[in-house]
Order: C-alpha cells, then sequence, then structure tokens
C-alpha cells in the first residue's frame, strides 16, 4: 500500500500523529493508498521552514526562480503519461481527459508564470514641481495554497506557480480526496533544485490542515478554491488577522442559447460544458436555457448526444464520463436527482446509477442526466450540484432570461449564444458574473482575470492579478530637490 507523504523543507515525511486516511480510488471503490491525517503541528512545522526559506528565496533574481519553475515544467511534462493515469486513478475522471487538459493546463501553469515573472513591472506616476512616486512589489512571505479534488494538479498548481514566482514561500493543502499528483509533484522539486522550505505541501482533512492554514498568524495570505460554504469558514477565520485572501468559489452557471445562434456549434459545445470531468467543474453549464422557436429542436439534438455518451472505465478511451469523485459526492448528486423529481421535474435522459462491469464494479459513477420542467428558482436551479446532471428550460425574452440566469446567489460564469452582436454585448454587460463566454466556453487566456461574483467568491487570479495579489504594494513620493 503506497504512503503518501508530506513534503516539509525539502523532505518527504510523515504527519506527526503518525495516522493515516484511507484514499480511494473511485474508478474500483477500493483503498489503494493512505493520506496522512495530518494537523495544526505539521502546519506550523511547514511554516516554520518556509519563513526560514523566505529571505534567500525572496532576494533571488526573478531571472534564478523563472529558471527552476521551467525546469518543474518540464520534469511534469516529461512524465506526462504518470501524471495522467495518478490524476485518473485518483480523481476518477478518464485518463485521456488528465492527457490532454488536466496535466498539459499544469505544464502551462508553472511555465507562464515563470515567464510572467520576468515581464511583471510597477507604475510610476510623475507630479508637478519634480516629485515623482512610484510603486514596489515585494513577495509577502508565506502564502497558504488550498486546492480542491476536480481539477487536483491543474488548480494547485495555478496558486502555487504564481506565489513561488512572485518570491514567496509557500504552505499548500491539496484536497485528501485526490491528492496523488500533489504528492508526485513534491518529488520534483528537488530534482528541479527549488531550495528546501520553499515549497511545503501538507496533506489531510481540511478542518484540521486548511483551518490551521486559514488561522495561521504568520502566514498573511491565502488563496482558496472550493466550496462557497467552506470559503465562508475560511473568510470568517482569517478577517480578524486582516489577511489577503483569495477565494474561488461555486457555481451555478447559465448557458443561454439564443435561436439565432450557430445551431451546431451551440450543441456540440453545451455537450462539453454540460458533462466535461463529469460535471465536476465549477464552469460547468448546468442551467440551459434555449430561446422557445428552437427548443424543441435543441432538446431533441442534445438528448440525441447524450445517449450516445458512454459512461465508464476511466482507463477505456472511449469513456466519455468516468467514475464521480468520491461516494460521498456520488451519493449527493443522487440525492439532487431525486430532490428534482420531487420537485416536479422530468427526468428526459440518464438519473440513474452506472454499473461498470469489471474492475470498475464498486465505483461511483452516474448516467449524464437531463432533466426538464422544472421552475428556474427551485433548490435544483439554485444550488450548485457539481455533477453531470443539467437542466433544460425554455425563455421567450432577453429580460425573461437575464432574470433567470441572474436568480441565483452564484456569479462565477455564463456562456451566450447568438449571432446578434449588439445583443451579445449587452447581455454580456447585464449578466451577474465575472466570466462570460459568447459563442465559446472553457478558452482561457492566462493573461486575463479569473474569479466570480456574489457567493462565486472575492478577488481575481490569473494573469498579473495573481502576481499582485501575491505581493504587496509600497507607494514612495520623493521630491526632487534642487
Amino acid at each position: 500500500m503506497e504512503k503518501i507523504k508530506n513534503y516539509i523543507n525539502g523532505n518527504l515525511r510523515d504527519s506527526l500523529s503518525g495516522k493515516w486516511i484511507e484514499n480511494i480510488s473511485p474508478a474500483t471503490g477500493e483503498v489503494y493508498s493512505l493520506i496522512p491525517d495530518s494537523d495544526g503541528r505539521d502546519v506550523e512545522v511547514a511554516v516554520t521552514a518556509a519563513e526560514k526559506a523566505f529571505p534567500a528565496w525572496s532576494g533571488l533574481p526573478a531571472a534564478k526562480r523563472s529558471e527552476i519553475l521551467i525546469r518543474i515544467s518540464e520534469l511534469i511534462r516529461e512524465r506526462l503519461d504518470s501524471f495522467a493515469l495518478a490524476e485518473s486513478t485518483d480523481n476518477g475522471k478518464p485518463v485521456w481527459l488528465a492527457k490532454s487538459i488536466d496535466i498539459p493546463r499544469a505544464i502551462a501553469n508553472f511555465h507562464f508564470y515563470a515567464t510572467g515573472i520576468l515581464h511583471f513591472h510597477s507604475e510610476a506616476h510623475p507630479m508637478e514641481d519634480k516629485i515623482l512616486n512610484y510603486t514596489l512589489r515585494s513577495p509577502a512571505g508565506v502564502a497558504g495554497c488550498i486546492s480542491p479534488w476536480n481539477l487536483p494538479l491543474y488548480l494547485f498548481t495555478w496558486k502555487i506557480a504564481p506565489a513561488l514566482a512572485a518570491g514567496n514561500c509557500v504552505v499548500a493543502k491539496p484536497s485528501e480526496v485526490s491528492p496523488m499528483t500533489a504528492f508526485m509533484l513534491s518529488a520534483l522539486c528537488n530534482e528541479a533544485g527549488l531550495p528546501p522550505g520553499v515549497l511545503n505541501v501538507v496533506h489531510g482533512y481540511g478542518n484540521k490542515v486548511g483551518a490551521a492554514i486559514a488561522a495561521h498568524p504568520r502566514i498573511p495570505l491565502v488563496s482558496f478554491t472550493g466550496g462557497t460554504k467552506t470559503g465562508a469558514e475560511i473568510y470568517a477565520a482569517a478577517a480578524p488577522m486582516f489577511k489577503k485572501l483569495s477565494l474561488e468559489l461555486g457555481g451555478k452557471n447559465p448557458n443561454i442559447i439564443f435561436a439565432d445562434c450557430d445551431f451546431e456549434h451551440a450543441l456540440s459545445t453545451s455537450i462539453k460544458s454540460s458533462f466535461s470531468n463529469q460535471g465536476e467543474i465549477c464552469l460547468c453549464g448546468s442551467r440551459i436555457f434555449i430561446e422557445r422557436p428552437i427548443y424543441e429542436k435543441f432538446k431533441s439534438s442534445f438528448l440525441e448526444k447524450v445517449k450516445k455518451m458512454k459512461t465508464g472505465d476511466p482507463l477505456h478511451d472511449d469513456s466519455s464520463l468516468g467514475a464521480i469523485a468520491s461516494k460521498q459526492h456520488y451519493e449527493k448528486i443522487l440525492s439532487y436527482i431525486a430532490l428534482a423529481k420531487e420537485e416536479g421535474g422530468k427526468i428526459i435522459a440518464g438519473g440513474n446509477p452506472v454499473m461498470v462491469q469489471g474492475r470498475c464494479e464498486k465505483g461511483y459513477f452516474i448516467e449524464p442526466t437531463v432533466i426538464e420542467n422544472l421552475p428556474y428558482n427551485c433548490r435544483t436551479n439554485q444550488e450548485e450540484i457539481f455533477g453531470p446532471v443539467v437542466t433544460l428550460t425554455p425563455f421567450d425574452s432577453e429580460e425573461e432570461v437575464l432574470k433567470y440566469a441572474n436568480s441565483t446567489v452564484y456569479g462565477l460564469s455564463a456562456t451566450v449564444w447568438t449571432e446578434n452582436l449588439p445583443r451579445a454585448h449587452r447581455m454580456a454587460a447585464r449578466l451577474h458574473a465575472g466570466i462570460i463566454w459568447i459563442n465559446c466556453w472553457l478558452l482561457r487566456d492566462l493573461r486575463t482575470p479569473f474569479g466570480g461574483m456574489k457567493h462565486s467568491g472575492l478577488g481575481r487570479e490569473g494573469g498579473f492579478e495573481a502576481l499582485r495579489f501575491f505581493t504587496e504594494e509600497k507607494n514612495v513620493c520623493i521630491k526632487i530637490n534642487g
């Protein structure tokens, strides 16, 4: 039985408690590794190591930090197949998906910030009478980074790469549901020449490790991606200490399809935006609103494609969907499908667990599920399900669909399908979401700001926004005499 270990001060080590958490592969339902059951004591050791490493790392020229981060990206690339297989085993997603999306994006995250830090700049503001203001940006110190289970290495590196590039040292917690690739990354850091203590990875439960990071008095900033409820708890713990916070939280994203859309493009992309990664992406369009003139046509074509999708063994290339990441989440999704029926919804595709024969007979699989006849303001249409479940709702006007789309407490992303350019601009301006896709979905330029409104989060990640978050600003005003 493989034992995942913490990575603290450049060493792989067990937790101080000596206890372990079982790590279950969701495709088989079986324990395949053990995770350290760490707590605040391990976090304290990690913080101390990070503080010790900080002066040298922050004082290192940006070009040297860049070289090390690029080397880490190269080492991940060299082991792409093994990382993809590990991600699939740990998380349940198809191997082909991890190989084409998750691991390449982790590589890109390191490479982007390794090169971005070389172009990071500050501002100067000359005034009259020989007065000059200029801004200094310095690394904050020890950064706390807490990442989720749905895109494990993808989102883990999305946090630690800019933090490290900016000159911070990091205490990071990957999800206990899918920790394997963060553990594998730890082993590469020494090979890449990352100094001891610069990155520290502490595994364990959120209420022990995550809470200790959020409340630690010597961690001045925290970047978290995960559920809105947990984000509120982190906010409450960090607020009395005035920590800088970046919170990327839940979503209940609308996918709005007007009658003048490019029908085939909207159809094929909506399949992806509904069910990619088993619907376990915060950006999935789980509420599909279709203009009434094409509602029946779209529904018929959508169902035809959905019914051809295969839910199966993640190791098989023909599996469109893999396993749900955990038994707990599997049961949550099924409970929402049951709720939709209670609320009067009609299941027009899927809605059932899937029994996969062979090695996966004990795994957690659910059919891609499509529901109609639900009011826009019912719980199924208001609460985040985070699974392969979408609802279809017709609409008659822009005003009506804006009311539907903006009705939830979330505001992460929205997708609009229309060939009418003025309408596209009107909708983008009035939708309550931090990310708007017009005639596309999940196209991400890493230079752009990423984040949501309302209960979908606080602050922005991505591009130079992330580098600004992980630094402290200082204005210098100087009057030149003479």
